[in-house]
């Protein structure tokens, strides 16, 4: 059970206020004068555009002030905008395809520096829709790339980087992040970015029959029609090494081991199940893919493509089997559903049915809300969280969010917590329900500033 004591001092100072100082457009320091389109891939178009933020919180860094640091990042970013080009660029809308397009015209990235009244040690780290909303992550619709510095009466800082979801994936934004932190420490990039995304359809063109039951193509109607459902709690967590080694040993069976992504899946499925009304007989979990290894076997690497090469594996299941399911049975559906869809037949397939369907929105359907609780897991084991260091050390904490308002499903997304040490931090969207599950779980602990040693 959460601590109601601690639970009021933070909620108390979840109210504080935000002041924006300055705002500065930074722009790519070597760029063609002349402008250019890059297209989207079709798996670009089938993403989406919402804002996907990355924040991090440091301690005060070592440095004469709070200004001589922004100027430093300024300078870093003016640099590495001259490999991620795109990034500095205006997504619009091409007058002949009706699709949008990468404009490279070194319009800029946005950089908002920010104040806040408290302390580091102050900041609700469980609640975020009383801590990020608008405050230490603000969103401007005109800039692809924007990135809030706010810093605190302690001297420390946050540092959110917001960025168009039609640029890239996680995959694109770790290398983008990473690549800036080098620049910083005087380091040579370790990633050449490729901005080819080229990812065309065969000719014929063919796809399983299947895609046409899992994804569907869509209106700006339905999509702000999805449901100002309950689905609206944004919470952070953290989760020991401890634990999930537990739940890895008791996922595995004999010789069969399963990652533990698939061991936490199969745990967290079976805690949703019991979230749920008695209104549904079943429920669905979902899991993003990342197809990079996938398409490239056999050809040139993908490992530095920038845009997005994601899919969804979805599986539904009896609740009332998932209750009484153990563990291990629950993990090996898990590896089944996600076996289906990571490899290379899928995502080609993926590229062919999005080919099939455009011009226009694309969308799995399960995300428009009306296929049932649904609950998507996304795994981050390789987004660079310790190695984000700016020159004056790793950071507290890093962690994904979202400003989205309307989610027609649940969303855990796990990521390396910044204590190297093996434990997770986990950033969910969630229903009520499902998130008092969660309080009273002796795994899933709230983030707190006391876990952060702040």
């Amino acid at each position: 059970m959460l601590n109601t004591n601690k639970e009021f001092e933070a909620s108390k100072y979840g109210k504080f206020e935000i002041k924006l100082k300055r705002k500065s457009v930074v722009k790519a320091v070597n760029h063609s004068p002349n402008p250019f389109s890059v297209p989207l891939s079709n798996l670009d178009l089938l993403s989406g555009r919402f804002p996907v933020t990355y924040i991090y919180f440091y301690h005060k860094p070592k440095v004469e002030n709070f200004r001589t640091f922004v100027e430093s990042l300024k300078s870093s970013l003016a640099q590495v905008l001259s490999y991620y080009y795109p990034f500095a660029g205006q997504i619009v809308q091409n007058p002949i395809t009706f699709e949008p397009e990468i404009i490279c015209d070194n319009k800029g990235a946005l950089l908002i520096q920010a104040h806040v009244d408290i302390p580091l040690k102050k900041l609700d780290f469980y609640n975020l829709n009383e801590t990020f909303q608008e405050k230490i992550v603000s969103i401007q619709p005109d800039f692809p790339l924007q990135i809030q510095v706010t810093n605190y009466t302690c001297g420390g800082i946050s540092i959110a980087f917001s960025f168009d979801h039609a640029l890239g994936d996680a995959s694109s934004f770790g290398k983008f992040i990473t690549s800036l932190c080098e620049i910083a420490q005087n380091k040579p990039i370790s990633c050449i970015p490729n901005h080819t995304r080229h990812l065309p359809p065969r000719s014929p063109l063919k796809y399983q029959p299947s895609l046409d039951q899992t994804f569907i193509k869509c209106t700006k109607e339905e999509i702000n029609n999805i449901p100002m459902s309950h689905i609206s709690l944004k919470r952070l967590y953290h989760i020991n090494a401890s634990s999930i080694n537990m739940l890895q040993r008791l996922a595995s069976n004999g010789s069969t081991k399963r990652t533990k992504i698939e061991a936490f899946s199969a745990y967290v499925w079976k805690i949703m199940a019991s979230s749920i009304d008695q209104s549904h007989e079943k429920c669905k979990m979902g899991w993003l893919v990342d197809g990079r290894e996938r398409i490239s076997k056999g050809k040139s690497s993908m490992s530095n493509y920038i845009g997005n090469v994601l899919s969804l594996a979805f599986r539904e299941a009896s609740i009332q089997e998932l209750k009484e399911a153990s563990i291990s049975d629950i993990g090996s559906i898990v590896n089944e559903s996600i076996s289906k869809v990571n490899n290379e037949a899928h995502f080609l397939d993926l590229i062919d049915w999005v080919e099939c369907n455009r011009p226009g929105l694309m969308l799995a359907k399960t995300v428009l809300g009306q296929e049932g609780p649904t609950l998507v897991v996304s795994s981050g084991r390789r987004f660079p969280v310790t190695e984000i260091d700016f020159g004056f050390g790793s950071p507290l904490l890093g962690t994904v969010y979202t400003s989205i308002e309307r989610s027609g499903v649940g969303y855990m997304n796990q990521r390396p917590s910044a204590k190297g040490d093996g434990s997770w931090t986990i950033s969910a969207i969630l229903w009520p329900k499902l998130a008092t599950v969660l309080e009273n779980d002796s795994i899933f602990q709230p983030m707190s500033a006391s876990y952060l040693n702040l």
